[in-house]
């Protein structure tokens, strides 16, 4: 009798937990881990968009060269580059609650000693100390959000993701330009290192494991690979600008990225034979889905379009139309604000509709505006830029919520991980590709006009730029085409699934 009832009891527990997984609910202590998740993720990523303002006083106050200064946020770029390849076995190894704590504990440590850092050194090691808390973040979200929210509501909780990822860097320029109007640099990390550790607290209170773990040993070789794979790349691309600039010899540059790419090579080759045994750092299985692989080929295309435009459109509203840094940021805020609120309603029609409806037309209007870009002057009208930039970031965002959604959604849960650990390492790798390219051409024109204290020639550099950017955004229209939603495909996912084990 009690082996029967423990059957029947069984049987009704599956049964109502596949009725909630089909109607989308998720359990209010779930709902809590991702909310936590969110928060962390939103301070992480508001302290790594506030630096790049802080730049000219740190020149002032510290003593110390724009080409030095550059490296509070290059170190940071490249720490992330080398940690983030890790997380997709760190997250295996460790536990939810380890992780996010070691995370956060590693963030507010670094934010606590770049609030004291009596030189730039000290700032230099409080920064890095930050990214490498701050890469865990991302894909630690991610993949808790994949093993907790059923199939029918992944879009919808994807595009509350968005709102964190658009929200916070919006916000980021804004509140640095304020306090470093008002008080020093100091005063950025005073402000974050509360509200971390408010968030610290929360998560050590109410933070649930989620998924499980494995006992696969840490192969150091390939954590030594990676950071010179993945690093070598990262600081190479980061010596373009100054390159292009007049800066120095071209050896650091052809050193960096051959080191960076045999590095790679290398790394990749005993990820492949280290994965027969499940015990790869970053398992290259992954990439077995075609919705996965052609999801990461199209995040990269608009990664590298995305984060060279955002650098360069600063400059332009700056130097060649004359604004004051606020004024710069009121004018990408309301795009940056389009983009995180549209995020839910996206996340429901990927739900209901898939991916074509949404990926189809925000590549559309996404290469469409940056070609609008390629036509801007010195006289154009601040307003333009305003609504062109805020149609570029709707288009983005009707991009990157069914982009995230559907690649993890091709994977089965052993390799939500290493999804997103590849996702934050394509991101980062994209967005320092595209900021050294970029930045290297606009440099090149804006000396070749006149330099950066002559208007036109900040907008021709602009202009040429922006071209680079559409030509890379065009090419991400056919990709729109071929993405779909992997639950529509069960067969196909099924294959694909089964050819990972």
């Amino acid at each position: 009798m009690t082996t029967a009832r423990t059957d029947s009891i069984t049987v009704e527990d599956m049964t109502a937990a596949d009725a909630k997984a089909a109607s989308g609910l998720i359990p209010r202590r779930d709902m809590a881990v991702i909310w936590v998740l969110l928060a962390a993720a939103f301070v992480a990523i508001l302290n790594e968009t506030t630096m790049g303002m802080a730049i000219p006083h740190l020149i002032d106050d510290l003593s110390i060269t724009p080409l030095a200064a550059q490296w509070v946020t290059s170190a940071f770029m490249l720490t992330m580059a080398v940690v983030i390849p890790t997380t997709g076995f760190l997250l295996q190894r460790f536990t939810t609650r380890q992780m996010f704590l070691g995370a956060l504990s590693l963030f507010s440590a670094g934010t606590l000693i770049a609030a004291l850092a009596p030189g730039f050194t000290v700032l230099l090691v409080a920064r890095v100390v930050q990214a490498s808390g701050t890469a865990i973040m991302m894909p630690l979200l991610m993949t808790t959000l994949m093993n907790l929210v059923p199939a029918v509501s992944r879009g919808r909780m994807m595009g509350r993701v968005s709102i964190v990822m658009s929200l916070a860097p919006a916000i980021g320029p804004t509140l640095s330009g304020f306090l470093l109007d008002h008080f020093s640099w100091r005063s950025i990390f005073v402000v974050v290192l509360p509200i971390a550790l408010v968030a610290t607290l929360i998560g050590w209170r109410w933070l649930t494991n989620v998924g499980e773990r494995t006992q696969a040993p840490l192969d150091v070789t390939s954590i030594v690979l990676s950071a010179f794979g993945f690093g070598g790349l990262v600081f190479g691309l980061s010596q373009i600008g100054a390159l292009a600039g007049g800066g120095g010899s071209p050896l650091p540059l052809i050193v960096s990225l051959a080191v960076g790419v045999v590095g790679l090579v290398a790394f990749l080759w005993r990820q492949v034979l280290l994965q027969r045994k499940d015990d790869a750092l970053l398992d290259l299985r992954v990439f077995h889905s075609r919705d996965f692989t052609l999801s990461m080929v199209q995040m990269f295309l608009l990664s590298l379009a995305f984060f060279g435009t955002l650098t360069v459109i600063p400059l332009f509203l700056q130097k060649a139309l004359d604004l004051e840094t606020t004024e710069a940021g009121l004018v990408v805020l309301p795009g940056a604000l389009a983009m995180g609120l549209l995020g839910p309603v996206i996340g429901r029609i990927y739900d209901a509709r898939g991916t074509k409806i949404l990926l189809i037309p925000g590549s559309i209007l996404t290469a469409a505006t940056l070609w609008l870009y390629t036509t801007l002057t010195t006289s154009t009208p601040v307003w333009i830029v305003l609504v062109a930039q805020t149609l570029l970031s709707i288009g983005l965002a009707l991009s990157f919520t069914p982009l995230f959604t559907a690649s993890l959604a091709s994977l089965t849960p052993k390799f939500y991980s290493y999804g997103s650990a590849v996702i934050g390492t394509v991101q980062q790798v994209a967005g320092a590709a595209g900021i050294a390219v970029m930045m290297a051409v606009f440099t090149l024109i804006v000396n070749a006009n006149g330099g950066t204290e002559v208007p036109e020639a900040i907008a021709a550099g602009s202009r040429v730029t922006f071209v680079i950017g559409a030509v890379i955004a065009t090419v991400t229209i056919v990709g729109a085409f071929v993405i779909r939603k992997p639950e529509d495909q069960p067969d196909e996912a099924g294959v694909a699934a089964s050819a990972m084990h």
